[in-house]
């Protein structure tokens, strides 16, 4: 009797991965037969959402870069191949006009929105290429192409973000590292609160994008063949107005 093929192993990590869009991407990648590492500050939540899902949680902050080598040296212990990252950790910090945000307001937005992502990329870039493939996805926003008075620092992190996927992506095409900048605007989830903007983002949760239906995009992106790519995708929810500059 032919003995069973075994399954292969594809290892994914999802920053961010216990609430909001990281959950629902977490999900996503999970039944699509990934082995996903969530990572996060909050370990009640990294625990709750690894339980529920089937994930492993590692309590970890994206703009440490010993948190970055300590999470990787875990994941290299585990059997299979590293083929996913999604740096969906982001945070508003302080939203509002550049002169009224301290200089810490303006350094912690940019390492957790921009700097840590690209911690994480450095460390994966060449795990992924080793697996003979596979794709970062990061998590950029809206506000990285459009404008909006009181998002500047925010927004100059996520365009930096999205120029930095480009580059690596050039930088990696030919060992089969697929880089895709994922934009989206509102969404049901916890980051209108943590903005202060909580009395918008309640009046239209029920029609935001959904944290299922983003981690479905995620998923779709990782899936496509090998020899296709996402460069970039932006994601409105029908009901937001966009009347910026």
């Amino acid at each position: 009797m032919p003995q069973k093929k075994s399954r292969k192993i594809r290892k994914a990590l999802v920053t961010g991965g216990a609430k909001g869009y990281g959950l629902g991407i977490t999900q996503a990648l999970v039944q699509a037969g990934y082995q996903v590492w969530i990572t996060g500050r909050d370990t009640k939540a990294l625990n709750r959402a690894a339980s529920k899902l089937g994930a492993t949680a590692i309590q970890a902050d994206v703009t440490s870069t010993a948190d970055w080598d300590r999470v990787f040296a875990v994941i290299d212990q585990a059997p299979g191949k590293f083929e996913v990252l999604v740096n969906n950790a982001g945070a508003g910090i302080h939203i509002a006009p550049a002169v009224e945000q301290s200089d810490a307001d303006m350094d912690l937005a940019l390492a957790v929105n921009l700097n840590g992502a690209l911690y994480g990329c450095r460390r994966a870039a060449p795990r992924i290429v080793m697996a003979g493939g596979g794709t970062i996805v990061n998590i950029s926003s809206v506000c990285a192409r459009q404008a909006w008075a009181g998002w500047s620092t925010y927004s100059a992190a996520k365009a930096g973000l999205e120029q930095f996927a480009k580059c690596l992506y050039l930088e990696h095409r030919e060992q089969g590292l697929r880089v895709t900048s994922l934009a989206p605007s509102w969404g049901a989830t916890e980051f209108g609160a943590a903005a202060k903007l909580d009395k918008q983002a309640a009046a239209v949760r029920k029609k935001s994008i959904q944290p299922a239906e983003l981690g479905k995009i995620v998923a779709d992106i990782c899936a496509l063949p090998s020899h296709l790519f996402v460069q970039e995708m932006v994601l409105w929810p029908s009901i937001q107005p966009v009347e910026p500059l």
